[in-house]
C-alpha cells in the first residue's frame, strides 16, 4: 500500500488536533498562506521545517500525558509610566484598560483588563508591576495569538525593558494521573524525598457530596518553604475544579498539576534557559531535577545513594520521552464568573422580587432598574467586553 504523503499526514493531525492554520502559522513563524500551500502540496518545505511543525502540533496532541505552561507572572519595570507596559509589552491600546485609584502591594493606581493587571507607583524604586495569574496568562495567550506573537516574543519584549523578574509560576498539568499525590506525601513523611529543602507541607481538604457522606479529597503537597525563591506545589486539580465550578472530576482534562515557583534570579535565569533552549519540558524538568527526588529506602545505603522510585521514574521519563513543549489555552476576557455568580446567587431573589411585584401589581424591580447608574468603569467593561480583538490589540 503507497504511504500517505507527508502534507496529507500534516494536515490530518492538525484537524485532528483541532489546531487552525492560523494557530499552526503563528507558533511556527510562518504565514497562513504558507501552511495551506504546504497541505495541499504547492510548496515543498525544508525537513527541518517539517519536523518543527510536526513539534509544533504535538503540544496540542489530546493523548498527551502531560503538558506545560505559564501560570503567573509577576514582572517589576523601571519605569512609572504605565503607557509603555500596556502598549509595548501587552501590546494593547491604553483607552480600553479600566483605571482604578488603588492597587496591591503599596501601588497607589491600576489598569486593568480582565486579569491582566499593570499597576503603578510614582516611586522610582517601584515603577511599573504587572501581575497575571493564570486565568491572566490565558488571556494574554488570546492577544498573543491575534498579535501573532509567542511567549517567547512576550518575553523577549520584557527582557529588552530591562525588567525585573519577581516571581514566575510554571506548571505541569498531568492528564491521566501519573502523579500519585498521596502517594508523594506518603514517601515526604517517611523522609524517602531526597531534596536540597528541610520543609514539606500537606493539606488533605473535605467536601459533603452524596447526602450526608463526607469524603476527604484534594491533597496539596508544598515541597521548600513559601518564602525561599524556590518552591513546588503538586496538587489535585481535578478537585479544584470541582470546588470552583462544580465540574464533574470525571470530566476534567487535567487531574493533577505540579507548580514550579520561581522568584527574583531564579525566575530570571529560568526565562533566560527558556529563550536559550526554546524548550519549556527541559526547563522545567532540570528545575525539579535540581531541587528534589523520590526515592526507595534501601537498608546499609546512604540517603544520597538510594534509587530513585520507580513511580517518580515515570514521569520524568515522560517528560523526556514526549519532549514537552510550552502549551497555550487561550481564553478571551468574559463575564462567566460574574455571570455565575448572578445566576446562582442573584438571580432567585430576583425572580422572588418579580413574583411579588406581579401579584401585588408593583414595578419595583423596573424602577431599580430605571434608576440604577453604570459607573465609569462599568462603561469601560461595555467597550471591553463589545468590541472586536482588532480594536483592542495594538500594532507594533
Amino acid at each position: 500500500m503507497e504511504s500517505v504523503p507527508w502534507h496529507q499526514q500534516l494536515k490530518a493531525k492538525r484537524t485532528a488536533y483541532g489546531v487552525s492554520q492560523n494557530k499552526l502559522a503563528v507558533h511556527a513563524g510562518i504565514s497562513r498562506q504558507y501552511v495551506s500551500e504546504i497541505e495541499t502540496g504547492k510548496a515543498n518545505p525544508t525537513e527541518n521545517l517539517k519536523h518543527v511543525l510536526m513539534d509544533i502540533l504535538e503540544q496540542w496532541n489530546p493523548e498527551a500525558p502531560l503538558e506545560i505552561l505559564f501560570d503567573y507572572a509577576r514582572i517589576r519595570f523601571l519605569t512609572t509610566d504605565p503607557i509603555p507596559i500596556i502598549e509595548d509589552v501587552l501590546q494593547l491600546k491604553m483607552e480600553y484598560m479600566i483605571h482604578e485609584d488603588h492597587a496591591m502591594y503599596s501601588y497607589m493606581e491600576q489598569y486593568i483588563y480582565g486579569e491582566i493587571v499593570v499597576m503603578v507607583s510614582p516611586e522610582p524604586d517601584k515603577g511599573c508591576l504587572l501581575e497575571m495569574k493564570g486565568q491572566g496568562c490565558r488571556q494574554l495567550e488570546n492577544f498573543l495569538l491575534a498579535q501573532q506573537r509567542t511567549w517567547l516574543d512576550f518575553w523577549m519584549t520584557v527582557l529588552q525593558m530591562g525588567a525585573v523578574f519577581k516571581r514566575i509560576d510554571i506548571a505541569i498539568n498531568d492528564k491521566v494521573n501519573i502523579l500519585d499525590i498521596p502517594f508523594l506525601t506518603e514517601k515526604c513523611q517517611r523522609e524517602e524525598c531526597v531534596s536540597k529543602f528541610r520543609r514539606f507541607k500537606s493539606y488533605r481538604s473535605g467536601e459533603l457530596i452524596r447526602g450526608e457522606e463526607k469524603k476527604d479529597m484534594g491533597e496539596t503537597l508544598y515541597i521548600g518553604s513559601l518564602k525561599s525563591d524556590v518552591n513546588f506545589c503538586v496538587y489535585e486539580k481535578d478537585y479544584e475544579q470541582f470546588v470552583k465550578y462544580g465540574t464533574d472530576m470525571t470530566d476534567t482534562d487535567v487531574k493533577n498539576r505540579l507548580e514550579i515557583r520561581l522568584k527574583n534570579d531564579r525566575a530570571y535565569h529560568a526565562i533566560l534557559d527558556l529563550m536559550m533552549y526554546e524548550d519549556a519540558g527541559k526547563t522545567a524538568f532540570s528545575i525539579i531535577q535540581q531541587y528534589f527526588r523520590f526515592a526507595d529506602t534501601v537498608v546499609g545505603k546512604r540517603r544520597s545513594s538510594w534509587p530513585i522510585n520507580a513511580k517518580w521514574q515515570r514521569f520524568l521519563d515522560l517528560g523526556e520521552a514526549h519532549k514537552i513543549r510550552l502549551t497555550t489555552q487561550p481564553e478571551p476576557y468574559t463575564l462567566a464568573q460574574t455571570l455565575r455568580w448572578l445566576s446562582h446567587q442573584v438571580a432567585p431573589t430576583w425572580k422572588l422580587a418579580m413574583k411579588i411585584d406581579e401579584l401585588n401589581h408593583t414595578t419595583v424591580l423596573d424602577d431599580i432598574l430605571k434608576h440604577a447608574k453604570l459607573t465609569d468603569k462599568h462603561q469601560k467593561i461595555i467597550m471591553q467586553q463589545t468590541c472586536s480583538m482588532n480594536d483592542i490589540i495594538k500594532e507594533s
